[in-house]
């Protein structure tokens, strides 16, 4: 089955035009798609709702994710090399739109020799990709950081960060209820008005915590 994945940092607004480009691409080269995920969320780590969902209870072994560009993956060069490497343990082929040689099918390929060069072209590819969407990630944060020492000099530091979505402690008190079964994480969610990008992130907490302390 063909799947695709789009992601967009929270100020961004580009979700639609991901989900086109992979639902144009995909009714070009008669490909069904089966569905879109998408996050809304940075790219400096894997801790996405919706990409969680994907790659741990819908991808199977032979299907296909289409995204639009790597960066939309992740922007952490090894991190996203790392999960490139686990998809490819999974049997499930990756092809991202930007880079023309991941869309080539190289099990089609007769010749070893051929197969293996082209595996190697593809593959440096796409590192060299990531180190660039590393490099641009690097980038912002130093803007940001400049931006941030600026505010200070300013006397503005009051203006940076926001109030928690909730006070964690509740959560956790909450959060036992699922861990019981008493309740599901949906129910969860809606009754403690949480999105999922912020619920996944309490819970990863809770249950490192717990871990620990086991």
């Amino acid at each position: 089955m063909v799947y695709g994945y789009h992601r967009t940092s929270t100020k961004e607004q580009h979700l639609d035009r991901g989900i086109a480009e992979i639902t144009k691409y995909c009714e070009e080269h008669n490909m069904k798609l089966e569905k879109v995920y998408t996050d809304q969320q940075t790219g400096k780590n894997f801790e996405r709702a919706r990409y969680i969902v994907l790659t741990e209870d819908v991808l199977r072994a032979g299907d296909i994710l289409i995204i639009t560009e790597i960066d939309r993956l992740g922007r952490t060069k090894q991190d996203t090399l790392n999960e490139l490497r686990k998809l490819r343990e999974k049997n499930v082929r990756v092809m991202v739109l930007e880079l023309p040689t991941t869309l080539i099918d190289y099990s089609s390929i007769d010749n070893e020799m051929a197969k293996m060069m082209m595996e190697t072209v593809n593959n440096m590819m796409i590192e060299l990709y990531a180190s660039m969407a590393e490099a641009e990630m690097h980038k912002k944060q130093k803007r940001q950081k400049e931006g941030y020492e600026a505010l200070k000099a300013r006397g503005e530091w009051d203006k940076l960060g926001r109030p928690a979505a909730m006070d964690y402690k509740k959560f956790c008190k909450e959060y036992e209820k699922v861990e019981s079964g008493k309740k599901k994480p949906f129910e969860l969610m809606k009754e403690l008005k949480l999105t999922q990008s912020t619920y996944y992130r309490y819970r990863k907490r809770y249950l490192k915590e717990h871990k620990e302390d086991a």
